[in-house]
């Protein structure tokens, strides 16, 4: 009976690897063409390689701690803006739908769309910058989310993701050369997801009017989150059909850049919703100068890190600061240099 069991489920793997080769596009990333796991493992019962992948990122802690992760908007006062975590939900929505239009697989672009803000710092960008700027080693938030799926997660032991989701993670930033068609999904629906998200919170937020967005984008693009979300998904799927890659029409890819570099201008710097960076650039700023100073402050796993396995100390101060929400470094910061009153 086990044995008639144990052949049931397998076959189940089997029968959705099957319908991936059968249904798929010729240029989808087949799970059986997995470059596979730095670390064999056994193949799951009922699951394709990427949906375990996907699996894994769902359930892990990182994941979790995207909901207390600025977006755009350090510790908004209103429950409807984006942080972390929403934003990755959104991207992940908009690339499945890309990659389901176009036939390719759905669960690598999940697992790379889910993992690709893994390593991301609090209070976003200004946390990630702040540490680039301290770290011998550089810090850019792709590479980070990397290292916590190989090596942070697990206290140490990583989750052990196949290749392609990985280099899927690796190159989601606009300068990145992703190896498959479903990370490129991930890459375009990156930008597209916070290029509309953050104009919808910064309108929330009195920042912008719609007004204020320059015509000729609105003309080509939309009058509303709504209609360019629609505008830029159906252009890459119709522009994209039947091709070994995967991209916008000239005009709206022009649009596109523009209204992105409209928000640069705009929102992302210089902005009232940027008022508070300097102090959260100098709490993550002086949170690294302590520990890097006061390593016995670390929890046990980041001195393992150093002390057996030979990692450098300022890697290792920055993957547990980048591994804080905003609260737990604000409460952080106030612990250790924050007077508390005396008490009798």
């Amino acid at each position: 009976m086990e044995a008639d069991r144990t052949a049931l489920t397998e076959t189940i793997r089997e029968k959705a690897e099957a319908r991936e080769k059968d249904l798929l596009s010729p240029y989808a990333a087949l799970s059986v063409e997995s470059r596979g796991r730095d670390l064999k493992e056994e193949p799951c019962d009922i699951r394709t390689a990427y949906q375990r992948d996907r699996d894994r990122i769902l359930h892990c802690k990182a994941f979790r701690r995207l909901k207390h992760k600025t977006q755009v908007f350090l510790c908004p006062q209103g429950d409807h803006y984006r942080d972390r975590l929403t934003h990755t939900l959104e991207v992940s929505q908009i690339a499945r739908t890309i990659s389901c239009a176009l036939s390719l697989n759905e669960n690598l672009t999940e697992a790379i769309a889910l993992g690709h803000d893994l390593g991301h710092t609090p209070f976003g960008h200004s946390g990630e910058h702040v540490l680039n700027r301290l770290c011998p080693d550089g810090f850019i938030h792709c590479e980070q989310s990397v290292r916590v799926v190989e090596v942070l997660e697990k206290k140490g032991q990583g989750l052990n993701l196949t290749w392609e989701v990985r280099d899927g993670i690796r190159n989601h930033r606009t300068s990145g050369h992703p190896a498959t068609l479903e990370g490129r999904c991930v890459q375009l629906a990156d930008k597209i997801a916070y290029i509309n998200h953050d104009i919808d919170d910064a309108e929330r937020a009195g920042i912008l009017k719609e007004s204020d967005i320059p015509t000729p984008y609105r003309r080509i693009l939309g009058s509303t989150t709504k209609e360019r979300l629609n505008t830029m998904i159906h252009d890459i799927v119709e522009n994209s059909q039947g091709k070994p890659e995967i991209l916008p029409t000239a005009d709206i890819e022009w649009a596109m850049q523009n209204l992105r570099a409209f928000m640069f201008r705009n929102v992302y710097t210089g902005s009232v919703a940027k008022a508070e960076e300097g102090k959260a650039e100098h709490m993550i700023r002086a949170l690294y100068e302590y520990y890097t100073e006061h390593l016995e402050s670390l929890p046990e796993e980041y001195l393992v890190m150093i002390y057996h396995r030979g990692e450098g100390v300022e890697r290792v101060v920055c993957d547990y600061i980048s591994g804080m929400t905003d609260q737990y470094a604000m409460a952080k910061y106030t612990e250790l240099f924050i007077p508390k009153l005396w008490q009798f």
